[in-house]
């Protein structure tokens, strides 16, 4: 595979932009784990009445505050992500084809060769070095052929994978899909209102408990990121099928953890913001699965732990 080079694609590290310039496709795909046995999948969405909640957070993150009195109108939202199966059904439906299939726009690249431009997306790798030096390049590679369709880059597919949340989806391939189903995607309000189940001024989705290594709420980073993920939620440094963690107040899950997932608004430097956090997520490093936890989508990619779910406005109880 060519390689991409002198392309830059954005990782969002903690609390800042951190521009990757990466010019290797990465490794081959590794085996896949064996998964826990999961419940039945949850299926539909939930309808919730809205109301007037505090967004944001304290000093967590500079990013999260200040806090802010919101109130969000009554809608319905996805109990799950968005899965590979149901944006496998938009595809044959519709024949779209997600930004991280299409040759890269040039007009993005200036002075990059269009002939090493080619279709990509971001992908964690690990960091079989240790800790190393912080530098997200260690982790993550651009590598050529990785989509939605292809998880790790050539060579991998969904077999047995229909159930994970689809991830390689960029903004405009989730509100796409949201069209067509007659819906839209979240505005953050929204989102964090149903994140939070209740628990207004609470830390976490489902309280102030920290997480349980022995009973998980959420599939997170157990361990000192980037170098030891001991598992102890069953996935180690990857996504789980969608429901396999138990559902928040309002029936939802995987608001916490497993994959980011897009909404509507907007970061302070213009991209789209997303929200959740991921099987990334561990408290030494990113301590993002918390409701109040926002950060900068990448504009003009995919990657490898971001999804998304939809929502219905104006559906009430």
């Amino acid at each position: 595979m060519a390689t991409l080079m002198n392309r830059s694609c954005l990782l969002f590290g903690p609390g800042l932009l951190v521009a990757l310039a990466l010019t290797a496709c990465g490794p081959k795909a590794k085996p896949v784990a064996v998964d826990p046995v999961c419940a039945a999948q949850p299926v539909g969405d939930v309808a919730l009445k809205g109301g007037t909640f505090i967004l944001g957070a304290g000093a967590m993150h500079d990013d999260e505050g200040p806090q802010r009195t919101v109130t969000v109108g009554p809608f319905s939202i996805d109990r799950t992500e968005v899965t590979n199966a149901q944006f496998a059904e938009f595809v044959k439906a519709t024949g779209y084809v997600t930004l991280s299939e299409r040759d890269p726009d040039p007009a993005l690249y200036p002075g990059v060769p269009k002939e090493q431009l080619k279709p990509s997306s971001l992908v964690f790798v690990g960091n079989d070095e240790g800790l190393g030096d912080g530098n997200p390049a260690r982790w993550w590679r651009v590598i050529d052929g990785a989509s939605w369709k292809h998880p790790r880059g050539p060579g991998s597919d969904l077999k047995g994978r229909e159930r994970y949340p689809v991830v390689h989806i960029a903004y405009d391939d989730a509100l796409a899909y949201a069209r067509w189903k007659g819906r839209d995607l979240p505005t953050e309000a929204e989102w964090e209102f149903a994140a939070r189940a209740g628990h207004e001024g609470a830390r976490y989705e489902w309280g102030d408990a920290p997480l349980d290594g022995r009973k998980p709420q959420a599939n997170t980073w157990q361990g000192v990121f980037p170098a030891i993920d001991t598992a102890e939620d069953g996935y180690k440094a990857r996504a789980a099928p969608v429901g396999c963690f138990p559902p928040s107040a309002y029936g939802l899950y995987d608001m916490s953890g497993n994959v980011w997932e897009w909404t509507s608004d907007r970061y302070r430097d213009g991209s789209r913001l997303i929200k959740g956090g991921s099987f990334l997520c561990a408290d030494n490093f990113c301590y993002r699965y918390r409701p109040a936890a926002r950060q900068p989508g990448p504009p003009d990619t995919g990657q490898s732990h971001l999804g998304f779910r939809t929502v219905k406005r104006g559906t009430t109880p």
